[in-house]
């Protein structure tokens, strides 16, 4: 059997290599390794990756790197109408208008964006990967009630959805990820399911049926495991998205309701009354929001571009 394995081996990557995809001299790679390998020299990528770790990196070690207690008050007393303290030493950033140091409160900021993205992402991709694998595995009158469901979903707008959700389920942490998560099912459920479709018609499925091979193997041990590449792909893309709209409802005030807590939505909600006079407290937590989401959206698109053959030269 080895030998035989060598044969089939030698025998597809002369055939690769006659048509353009793998160097002579090379054997053949896997779709995993051959992306890692363009996205290592793809500059595009590696920034946004360097965002992304470096988000993670303050999220994770933010009682290191935050020089000062965020909820002090340290600089109250020097707060008059009209005037607050800008940069100076020991506070680099200035403070807010409760005399809070301003470049703590934005890295203690970052948790709390990591947490809500990366657990409504969480949800959503399980519940939309569940509803995915029922339709695309059933097909029939299962299919259609599944995306039936989907559709009336999509019909609603999702930051409407998400702020009708979180008016329903009361205003706390909880009811702000279950709200953005319910957005991103239909996303995550559309595309497993369009792709398991595609992989459910496919030689090696019809060969596994042809071979009296159970459907409930053949779904879960080879159409499913070949449809999920670009569900990682549009979960790394709806991390940014999940990023803004946690945003978007701090600032509507349907976020934390302890408003002392750092969030970069609620944090430039609060620098509204204050454009006037200190606009910085508006600007440093947008561009924090700004350059995360970026990040995530470059390294997701590259992702995307890696891991579609269309793309492979």
């Amino acid at each position: 059997m080895t030998a035989v394995g060598d044969v089939r081996r030698r025998r597809i990557d002369e055939l690769a290599a006659r048509a353009g995809q793998v160097p002579e001299g090379e054997g053949g790679v896997s779709l995993t390794r051959s992306a890692i390998r363009r996205l290592r020299r793809d500059p595009v990528a590696i920034i946004g990756a360097i965002i992304v770790a470096l988000f993670l990196l303050v999220a994770l070690f933010a009682p290191l790197l935050a020089p000062k207690d965020p909820l002090a008050q340290s600089l109250l007393s020097q707060i008059r109408p009209g005037y607050i303290p800008g940069s100076q030493e020991g506070y680099p950033l200035g403070v807010d208008n409760l005399g809070r140091d301003l470049l703590s409160r934005l890295i203690y900021g970052s948790r709390q964006s990591l947490m809500i993205g990366v657990v409504s992402t969480v949800l959503g991709v399980v519940v939309g990967m569940s509803l995915g694998i029922l339709a695309g595995a059933f097909g029939g009158w299962v299919d259609t009630l599944v995306m039936r469901f989907v559709d009336i979903l999509l019909s609603v707008p999702g930051l409407l959805m998400a702020i009708s959700i979180s008016v329903l389920l009361g205003q706390n942490q909880y009811a702000l990820m279950i709200a953005i998560a319910v957005t991103q099912v239909p996303i995550f459920a559309r595309l497993l399911r369009g792709s398991m479709l595609a992989q459910r018609n496919s030689d090696y499925a019809v060969a596994a049926q042809a071979l009296g091979v159970r459907k409930g193997r053949i779904v879960f041990g080879h159409v499913l495991p070949n449809s999920v590449s670009p569900v990682i792909v549009q979960a790394t893309l709806s991390l940014a998205t999940a990023i803004i709209e946690a945003a978007a409802l701090s600032f509507l005030g349907l976020g934390d309701p302890d408003l002392a807590r750092p969030e970069w939505g609620a944090m430039l909600a609060n620098a509204q009354n204050f454009l006037s006079v200190r606009p910085e407290l508006a600007v440093y937590p947008a561009l924090c929001i700004i350059v995360v989401a970026l990040g995530f959206t470059l390294l997701g698109e590259r992702l995307r571009e890696a891991l579609d053959p269309k793309f492979r030269r």
